[in-house]
């Protein structure tokens, strides 16, 4: 029972080995936010190979995220009932085995079931991972970079995407974007298989089956409306029933996680004002992310003409600003709290936005390369800082729920950010498209402006309080 007990902790990894298990859950999240964002270039031909128009487009994103961030908390707790590794293994093979079926799709409905499942072992990957990194780091200040690093990576990710998807689709075709994720897949199941050690949690906790019931229906209801809203109408009998059910389904997953000793979403932890700041923190970051790919997308190629590779391409100062801000991000977080990053993201997402709020067939393409270099500084100072403010002064058991909500926060603004822009430009005509984006560029503003409001709320206690 002693040898046991002294093999449990992380802490006996050697500095070495610390940071090989960084690298292998940082490739895992690679190829996780790569996925969430390298369809969207190809969502074009896409529609045009399946005959579908965009709303049905918009499923084939959504379809990925609202599933992924309906289970990224049942995941965790599945991840501590039965072994961290062990479920991130399970996540690698299920996301690798759709990816194959979506790259097989022969309709837009078997493509939308093939990505939902795609989701399923998404959600298995992001919280774990956190979980992985946070528990093999004993050190505060090596958590926190190792945070930063783990966050940059993610956000990375999320901007490389585009440029990947037009690549490939460019060389090969729309479904290379999922044959990619084979080889990385067997390479990473067989480093986690080598390299992570098994752990999990404190304490197993019990799965909270009608709390993940009513999660997934207010997820998927509410996003749904925001897609089929413009079709059925806003004030249609269906989306009236939807929105009553939404917020029946709200109502109820509050009763029953108050009610609950061990609930599916510790909602103590949205007594930390820095905590709940995070949350819609990052939220409003993954909003302004999916609306500026997704409008970029159907300007460049509908408006401009574009193929998909330069229309990936002109992501590259994105790519750029978020590869070179990310870890320089983390590095600040470590050494002076996450405040003055976040003032950084918030000022350069929010000056991005306001570039394009004029847009127009006729644009400058430097100008349009300058709001995405901003926007892309904005992403890149933005991931670490919130994820460091949401876990920051939390137990390790804690910081993998916290995590958790987080990566849900991420997905649930990535969904609504793909609804919301599909909205604005779902039956505009390549000559009204560009008139038809300017709110969204006024909603990556205002998001970028939140994120003042985060920083605020981050920098009077940048430890943040234990409950």
């Amino acid at each position: 029972m002693l040898t046991k007990s002294l093999a449990a902790p992380p802490s006996p990894l050697s500095a070495r080995r610390r940071r090989t298990v960084l690298a292998v859950c940082a490739l895992s999240m690679f190829l996780v936010g790569v996925d969430t964002t390298i369809v969207n270039v190809g969502l074009p031909e896409i529609g045009r190979s399946l005959d579908v128009g965009t709303r049905g487009l918009e499923w084939v994103v959504d379809a990925y995220t609202v599933v992924m961030a309906s289970l990224l908390i049942v995941s965790g707790a599945l991840a501590d009932r039965f072994g961290r590794r062990r479920v991130f293994q399970c996540g690698l093979l299920v996301f690798g085995l759709a990816s194959l079926a979506c790259a097989l799709a022969p309709s837009l409905g078997v493509l939308v079931a093939a990505r939902a499942v795609q989701g399923i072992g998404a959600s298995m990957l992001s919280p774990v991972a956190l979980a992985i990194v946070v528990n093999a780091m004993p050190d505060p200040r090596e958590r926190a970079r190792a945070i930063g690093v783990w966050a940059s990576v993610f956000g990375l990710s999320m901007a490389a995407g585009p440029i990947t998807g037009g690549a490939l689709i460019a060389a090969f075709d729309w479904r290379s974007v999922f044959w990619i994720n084979a080889p990385v897949v067997i390479a990473a199941l067989v480093l986690v298989a080598v390299f992570v050690p098994e752990s999990r949690g404190e304490r197993a906790r019990r799965l909270d089956l009608p709390g993940q019931v009513l999660l997934t229906v207010v997820l998927c209801v509410s996003v749904g409306i925001l897609i089929e809203g413009p079709r059925i109408g806003w004030t249609s009998p269906s989306a009236l029933a939807g929105y009553a059910l939404t917020a029946a389904a709200t109502a109820g997953f509050v009763l029953v996680e108050l009610r609950r000793g061990e609930p599916l979403m510790d909602l103590g932890l949205f007594r930390r004002p820095p905590f709940v700041t995070a949350v819609l923190g990052a939220t409003a970051v993954f909003v302004a992310l999916n609306v500026t790919l997704l409008l970029n997308t159907f300007y460049l190629q509908h408006t401009r003409g574009w193929t998909p590779l330069a229309t990936g391409a002109a992501t590259l100062p994105m790519a750029l600003g978020a590869t070179v801000c990310a870890p320089w991000s983390g590095t600040l977080v470590g050494r002076l709290g996450p405040h003055r990053p976040l003032i950084l993201a918030g000022g350069f997402t929010a000056a991005g936005g306001l570039c394009l709020v004029n847009l127009d067939q006729d644009t400058s393409v430097s100008l349009i390369f300058l709001a995405f270099l901003l926007i892309g500084i904005g992403f890149g100072f933005a991931n670490a800082p919130l994820t460091n403010t949401a876990v920051n002064g939390l137990p390790p058991s804690r910081a993998g729920v916290a995590g958790a909500i987080t990566s849900t926060a991420r997905q649930v603004g990535a969904a609504v950010g793909i609804a919301v822009a599909g909205g604005l430009v779902t039956g505009a005509d390549p000559a009204g498209l560009a008139a038809a984006t300017r709110p969204g560029w006024l909603l990556v503003s205002a998001c970028g402006l939140f994120l003042l409001v985060v920083a605020r709320a981050a920098r009077p206690r940048s430890t943040g309080t234990p409950i």
